[in-house]
């Protein structure tokens, strides 16, 4: 799996070595789309309508180009059974992302778990288990998930903090 990754990381999301600018806002939607499609894996049955929305989303919201939307879809399908983890994937977005711009992931990936105004334990795991592993603070992970919840309007359940 880390091959793959490295390879999408190096052709979409790496900065130029020659530029020292850290990664660019097209490129930080390009990683947190590959991130998306692990979320909607969160609960482990993925729909063809699942599967539809996600590609919509980042086609739409993320801006992509088809050759990048296909590349993503392509890794994260090829690649969800061999996965034993995130680690491969966010220890490139550590080397690569801002702190700024792994708080916004941890952001977007939030909007994925309330999108449908339900927050199961599996999005919220994942969305911690991510943030810990590209360290976002306990504090902004938090305050991530508070912003967004207000913004869909999802009232607090029993269980989910």
């Amino acid at each position: 799996m880390i091959g793959a990754i490295r390879q999408f990381f190096d052709k979409y999301v790496a900065p130029s070595r020659d530029s020292g600018e850290e990664v660019s806002g097209h490129a930080l939607q390009i990683a947190t789309a590959a991130l998306l499609i692990e979320m909607m894996r969160a609960d482990t049955e993925i729909s063809a309508e699942e599967q539809e929305v996600i590609t919509r989303t980042m086609r739409s919201k993320f801006e992509l180009t088809d050759e990048e939307t296909a590349a993503v879809v392509n890794l994260a399908e090829d690649e969800i059974w061999k996965s034993t983890g995130y680690y491969e994937f966010t220890s490139l977005m550590n080397r690569s992302l801002s702190y700024g711009q792994k708080v916004k992931v941890i952001e977007h990936l939030w909007e994925v778990a309330f999108a449908d105004a339900i927050l199961d334990k599996h999005e919220e795991y994942m969305v911690r288990k991510v943030a810990d592993l590209i360290y976002v603070s306990h504090r902004d992970f938090i305050d991530a998930k508070l912003r967004v919840r207000k913004r869909y309007g999802v009232q607090e359940s029993a269980g989910n903090g």
